[in-house]
């Protein structure tokens, strides 16, 4: 076996009268310790093996452990971070988003107010437009009558005017009836085609 200790097989392997010599004389001991020492003898070098297996396992265990925890705090640390970041991020779109839409809606507002503004003064500017178009109508129509008027009145004061020669001449010349009557006549087609000229500007 190793380091030298004495195992079964060289227990075996001693001589007959080494085997039948009386053992040494020592102090007295417990069978226990007898026992133990036995034990030691036989298999401490396996155990006290075996034991610093269990410790290396044991440490290395606990090394793969905290690598394990440690790997598990980085990953976790990291999740957190990009858990955060995506988080962080998305509320960055949606306040864009948020901020854009209602830049929009401002906007469109805006621009309905300002139709609606123009609009407004369109429809003033086309009633006032509409007002004074009635009332220069209104007043090209009066003053289209009072010119009708005017030259009604003229010629009616020509006609009479010239009735009042023509009855005078005939009054001076003694005009037969004949000569009356077609002077008559033609004074009244003079009227006649006066007033249907008048009537005819109207």
């Amino acid at each position: 076996m190793e380091d030298g200790n004495i195992g079964p097989e060289s227990a075996t392997a001693m001589l007959p009268e080494e085997r039948d010599a009386p053992p040494p004389a020592q102090a007295p001991a417990s069978i226990d310790d007898s026992l133990e020492k036995v034990r030691d003898i036989l298999f401490g070098v396996q155990i006290r093996d075996v034991d610093r297996r269990f410790v290396r396992l044991e440490e290395k265990m606990a090394r793969e452990a905290a690598d394990l925890r440690d790997d598990m705090r980085r990953r976790l640390t990291a999740l957190e971070l990009f858990v955060k970041s995506e988080v962080e991020s998305l509320n960055s779109r949606l306040r864009a988003e948020h901020d854009t839409r209602t830049g929009v809606a401002a906007a469109f507002t805006r621009d309905l107010a300002t139709l609606a503004a123009t609009l407004e003064r369109r429809a003033g500017t086309i009633d006032d437009q509409m007002d004074q178009r009635q009332r220069e109508l209104r007043q090209q129509m009066l003053d289209q009558h009072q010119r009708l008027s005017d030259d009604l009145s003229r010629k009616a004061q020509d006609l009479l005017s010239a009735l009042a020669r023509e009855a005078g001449a005939l009054r001076h010349a003694k005009a037969d009836r004949a000569t009356l009557a077609a002077l008559l006549a033609e004074m009244a087609g003079r009227l006649t085609d006066g007033l249907d000229a008048g009537a005819a500007h109207e």
